[in-house]
């Protein structure tokens, strides 16, 4: 049956088929450390108390009806203090847009800026610019990111591409590398913008950054978040945001996202997700829109969530450093920000017990899964290169009690390589 080009033409998601195989095994009872999920155990993460209450009050005060197109003005009220406050970025209730969480807005992003043809840059391995880009019918111009600036995209790597481009998708805190943008190498990108912009005719269209930021609370130790316009605020007409309650407050099923912008491009987002309809429920924006002001409750669940995280990720990173110690082929890079850890298994060419070789990355993510139970994403899910050896762990789902078991298991299984 013939279809539409855009379902004839896109692309399945690695990280679904992965997904898909580990649920198999251990629905046929295997024990298997899934580290692969970008989300968070409520058992172990659960949302903030005061969050929780207010939603269900909020149900029961018969929060149902459809809310404004923008989002409610409660809500975007609330989202006007508290950015200010926490970010220092003030922006006007005719700048912000909610809907369900960041996808519909980067989705509204990309059809808001890009027609056919129009390059777009972004760096791999990163979240799902690949297919937002074809969406658009986008010409992609892809950044094949480094171990030695941490897997985010330099100035240098942008700067070739940049006369022609339409938009540069960012994230930083970065998913799937959890790692994060320097000051320096921002505001490069930054200049790098702006001059480009400055060259460009008024009738031209410019060059616009997608900045997502749905990890920027979740830093650790002296690592600092950065975005384009506390750099540049001449960075303010050209920059589109992205951010929820997701990943901050462990709510990603919860789904109240917001972009922030320049009121223009928030307008036609609007009236692009209003033929969607990807609004966030009535009632979970009754009840972010009170606990956005509850600085006090919001400093405390952090405090804890954060030192969660943070403990999980310096453990496994301890782990693997001494894996690497031993000469196994393992590596990481020191945990930054978000949830995730970067962890490099170069192990392809090296022979199996049974006298099988890896051949493959892919091959050796099937071993570590199916020897050391070991579930992790391979960054060639992200749009890298078949053969990356690096990965994304993640540890939203982790129990502290399993990372030494764990550790274990795969030291086991790269012991018996030969």
């Amino acid at each position: 049956m013939k279809l539409s080009y855009l379902s004839e033409t896109l692309i399945g998601s690695e990280i679904v088929k992965l997904g898909g195989e580990i649920r198999e095994k251990i629905r046929q009872g295997e024990r298997i450390y899934n580290f692969t999920v970008g989300d968070f155990d409520p058992s172990i993460f659960p949302i903030p108390k005061e969050l929780e209450d207010g939603i269900v009050t909020a149900y029961r005060n018969h929060f149902t009806n459809y809310p404004a197109a923008e989002g409610n003005l409660d809500l975007r009220e609330a989202i006007v203090s508290f950015m200010k406050e926490w970010e220092g970025l003030d922006y006007s209730l005719s700048e912000i847009l909610v809907a369900s969480g960041g996808r519909p807005l980067i989705y509204a992003t990309f059809r808001a800026i890009c027609d056919k043809g129009d390059k777009v840059i972004y760096a791999v391995p990163s979240w799902n610019n690949n297919h937002y880009t074809h969406f658009v019918e986008g010409e992609h111009i892809v950044i094949e990111a480094k171990a030695e600036n941490n897997f985010m995209p330099t100035s240098d790597e942008i700067k070739p591409f940049i006369k022609e481009a339409t938009l540069i998708s960012l994230c930083s805190p970065q998913n799937p590398t959890g790692t994060t943008f320097s000051k320096k190498e921002l505001e490069a990108i930054c200049d790098l913008v702006l001059e480009e912009n400055a060259r460009r005719g008024e009738k031209e269209k410019k060059v616009f950054i997608m900045y997502d930021q749905m990890y920027w609370h979740l830093t650790y130790g002296n690592i600092k978040h950065y975005n384009p316009v506390s750099l540049r605020p001449e960075m303010r007409n050209y920059t589109i945001f992205i951010d929820a309650i997701s990943k901050v407050f462990a709510a990603t099923g919860v789904r109240v996202g917001w972009s922030m912008g320049p009121a223009s491009i928030i307008g036609k987002m609007k009236s692009i997700l209003g033929h969607v309809g990807a609004w966030a429920p009535m009632a979970e924006q009754k009840a972010v829109a009170k606990f956005l002001g509850s600085k006090k409750e919001i400093e405390n669940y952090l405090i804890h969530f954060k030192s969660e995280l943070e403990e999980r990720l310096h453990k496994i990173y301890a782990g693997f450093m001494k894996l690497k110690n031993e000469g196994l082929p393992v590596d990481a890079i020191t945990p930054e920000a978000a949830i995730y850890l970067t962890i490099k298994v170069d192990a392809s060419g090296k022979k199996t017990p049974t006298g099988n070789i890896l051949e493959t990355q892919s091959d050796v993510t099937a071993y570590i899964l199916n020897e050391a139970r070991l579930a992790v994403v391979p960054f060639y899910a992200f749009g890298s290169s078949r053969s990356n050896p690096w990965y994304r762990l993640s540890v939203g789902t982790c129990k502290k009690e399993e990372i030494d078991e764990m550790i274990g298991k795969l030291n086991e299984a790269l012991k018996k390589l030969l």
